[in-house]
């Protein structure tokens, strides 16, 4: 009776894992077990930090849009208070680059909050 090699799918999966962790140090990319839990930290990691980032572009608009407001005699609350009143339905994103880069239609806006 011939001989079977077993393990190809084990391999395989092995090596979609270790691809997944080239360019970490030591073992923690040529290790399976070191590998993997290593990768699992950094996945729990990145998907923390895409939370975290798109809380801080949140932040960077709301600064930016609140500085703007400012410049209009007007705080950020009572700006947006007279958008949603005004059913002027534009996100912060969307505020903040008017308020950065269209200075005029950002004033617009601030007339039209102000009533």
């Amino acid at each position: 009776m011939s001989r079977v090699k077993r393990g190809t799918v084990t391999k395989k999966r092995h090596n979609r894992l270790f691809k997944l962790t080239k360019g970490f140090w030591g073992q923690r990319k040529n290790i399976f077990r070191r590998a993997k839990e290593t990768l699992l930290r950094a996945m729990a990691f990145a998907f923390k930090g895409r939370k975290l980032l798109k809380r801080d572009m949140r932040a960077l608009f709301i600064t930016r849009i609140k500085a703007a407001a400012n410049q209009h005699d007007m705080s950020y609350s009572t700006f947006i208070h007279g958008l949603k009143k005004s059913h002027v339905e534009l996100n912060r994103k969307m505020l903040s680059q008017l308020a950065v880069y269209d200075a005029p239609v950002f004033a617009e806006l601030a007339a039209i909050a102000r009533t």
